[in-house]
């Protein structure tokens, strides 16, 4: 068995090493090859390129990295059918995995999306043209099936290998002891992104909301953990120039103990808003794209959906504030973050939602992701 698979960024990275390790279990000779990050490569997947090369973001990012994108898009078209693997995955990173997965399917490839394109939030009717490129879409929330059987695209909620990977009641205190924080200490988690684009729009909101809840609660410790080195160093001078009385103590990695350790987190908008919600922290959320960007989807109404982040789509409310661009000020986010320090009923409140959020996508997601693949490439294989 040769499975080939491609990863955009740190959360597809995390996603595909447990369905390696998964798919390993049903195929213990099976090999790996494809897009990878730090995880996958130590699942055993062979590194054809590094995610890294795929982090872009956005519509003017994409435009500036497209020549490289697409000398990409064909170098991986043409390892796989030299390689002739069973089937292609696609790991999130959407709008690249698509692509390629239509080139390989018309080449005769079997092909998987795994974790669906936001159809319902901008395109409902693009569900149908997906299956024009995959044979499956593996979904990890509980609604969108149904939006790809009205099309004809076969489509299985797995659920969301974090709802497996995150204990129902994480530890506070150990979380603080490994860090070495104060068991008594107000904490305030800041995660600006995993993406260089991102952080660099992120970042003086973010670090000013940091400096003025330092001055509004003396003591009050700031972490943030960075994804790597460079956005780390960057996000750093930032909190260094713009939140000197914050102190922002960067970390490496560590996230999940980073929520685990906070009172409250502020949260680029994407994975870390459903991994904040599965570790049970109220937190505030913000989303900033290029200028060019969000203009394009104002002016031609692209935006179907009232809320953007994972706790408040899975809800069908409002659960947590969100902040789209101009709003994403300073002030804005200090405020709102304040709400859940000078509260702590509110904070509570929000951990039983959150709870009954974490059961619900709780259904060992890599292994039912595994059995679909299995199913899939079983189906095409039978002898009618």
């Amino acid at each position: 068995m040769r499975i080939a698979l491609v990863a955009g960024e740190t959360s597809g990275d995390a996603l595909g090493a447990a369905l390696i390790e998964a798919l390993r279990r049903r195929f213990p000779d099976a090999q790996f090859a494809g897009v990878t990050g730090p995880r996958m490569d130590a699942a055993g997947c062979v590194a054809w390129h590094d995610i890294g090369e795929l982090a872009v973001m956005g519509l003017t990012e994409v435009i500036s990295h497209l020549p490289k994108l697409l000398r990409l898009r064909n170098d991986l078209r043409r390892r796989v059918r030299e390689w002739r693997p069973d089937v292609f995955i696609g790991v999130d990173y959407k709008e690249f995995n698509l692509g390629l997965a239509r080139l390989l399917k018309r080449d005769g490839f079997a092909t998987v999306q795994y974790v669906s394109p936001q159809v319902w939030a901008w395109r409902p009717g693009r569900a149908r043209t997906i299956g024009e490129s995959v044979d499956l879409v593996l979904c990890l929330f509980p609604f969108e099936p149904a939006f790809y059987r009205e099309h004809g695209v076969r489509a299985a909620f797995v659920g969301h290998p974090l709802a497996d990977q995150i204990p129902l009641d994480v530890d506070r205190a150990a979380a603080r002891l490994q860090l070495g924080i104060d068991a008594n200490a107000r904490v305030l988690a800041v995660l600006p992104g995993s993406r260089a684009g991102e952080v660099d729009r992120l970042a003086a909101p973010f670090a000013g909301a940091a400096q003025k809840l330092a001055q509004r609660y003396p003591g009050l410790v700031t972490i943030a953990p960075m994804v790597n080195v460079s956005l780390r160093n960057n996000f750093g001078a930032r909190c260094a120039e713009l939140a000197p009385t914050a102190r922002v103590r960067m970390l490496e990695g560590q996230s999940r103990v980073a929520l685990a350790a906070a009172d409250v987190a502020l949260v680029a908008s994407g994975t870390a808003t459903l991994e904040a919600a599965l570790i049970k922290r109220p937190m505030v959320v913000a989303y900033r794209l290029s200028a060019f960007t969000a203009w394009k989807l104002r002016t031609f109404n692209l935006v179907k959906i009232e809320y953007f982040s994972q706790p408040n789509l899975l809800a069908g409310k409002k659960l947590v504030d969100e902040f789209f661009q101009q709003d994403v000020t300073p002030d804005k986010l200090a405020n709102a973050l304040a709400v859940y320090f000078d509260d702590p009923a509110r904070a509570e409140s929000l951990r039983g939602e959150f709870t009954r959020l974490h059961e619900r996508l709780r259904c060992d997601g890599a292994e039912r992701a595994a059995a679909e693949i299995a199913e899939l490439l079983h189906a095409r294989t039978a002898v009618p």
